[in-house]
């Protein structure tokens, strides 16, 4: 696979990055040290490989993508109660979107007794589907990780949960598809052989995004990945090519918690600072 080699020079940094052609960031090499970083495991010898040649051959290949004194590192206001997403619980976005509901109880029962699917059922299934993907995620905290719930982006959408560590930022996105079968492929998903759903494509531009906000008041690459969680399902495959979005069942996020070597303990605390400033978020 061909590489892209870009180069990251910012607050005191100077760093050549190698990216996959969407833009992902699979590696990075420190130019001052010479040391490698190796972000995504799938690709650790095309990154070693690209870097190293570049590193060796060409030691200034490419144009820096901005000049330092061209950035002014953004702050946010002092975090007080009313922004602070850390009291958020699995699903809030959803509970807060069921309590507004107008949708009544004669309405509700109406609906179950015809099979008929509300917006209602699917926001309580989805609530159920978070609050047991953020059981799962909260017991990662006595492993040095960070864990957020719901957190508001713009445009009436959220993240389901973000996981801040030792091994990077996840963005994490829940579905709940009970004693259903799904597979997932490069770009869609299927439940019950149905009609394939965008689900990792849109995990992947989440991640995205999220890194972009992070990126912006950290100071630093914040690599991100995405994740998809399914939730009670009976059976779960994934093809073989499928490298760009982790998926899970529920259980399955504890094999984050070994995972290490992208962030120090102070830059987890940074990003987790910024993540839960609302915000943060609000205009992304």
């Amino acid at each position: 696979m061909e590489l892209k080699v870009t180069r990251w020079k910012r607050y005191g940094h100077d760093r050549l990055y190698a990216n996959l052609p969407d833009g992902t960031a699979v590696g990075w090499a420190d130019l001052s040290t010479g040391d490698i970083t190796v972000l995504r495991a799938e690709h650790r010898d095309d990154v070693i490989a690209v870097l190293t040649h570049h590193l060796q051959n060409n030691p200034d290949p490419v144009v820096p993508e901005k000049a330092p004194e061209a950035d002014a590192r953004p702050v946010l206001p002092p975090l007080t109660p009313d922004d602070d997403l850390a009291v958020n619980s699995p699903g809030a976005s959803l509970r807060e979107l069921l309590n507004e509901s107008g949708s009544g109880l004669m309405e509700r029962v109406v609906s179950r007794l015809l099979r008929r699917p509300t917006e209602w059922d699917s926001w309580r299934k989805g609530l159920a589907g978070e609050r047991r993907v953020g059981a799962e995620l909260n017991r990662l905290a006595r492993h040095g990780w960070r864990v957020l719930h719901s957190i508001p982006l713009a445009n009436n959408v959220d993240v389901d949960h973000l996981l801040i560590g030792p091994g990077g930022v996840f963005s994490i996105n829940t579905k709940h598809h009970h004693k259903k079968t799904v597979w997932v492929g490069d770009d869609a998903v299927k439940v019950d052989h149905g009609k394939p759903a965008p689900y990792a494509r849109k995990s992947r531009a989440e991640a995205k995004r999220v890194g972009r906000v992070l990126e912006h008041y950290c100071g630093f690459p914040v690599p991100v990945e995405p994740v998809l969680v399914f939730v009670c399902v009976t059976d779960l495959k994934v093809v073989a090519t499928q490298l760009s979005v982790r998926v899970y069942q529920e259980r399955q996020v504890a094999a984050l918690a070994p995972l290490s070597g992208i962030l120090t303990t102070d830059q987890v605390e940074q990003v987790y600072r910024v993540a839960r400033h609302r915000q943060a978020w609000s205009r992304a």
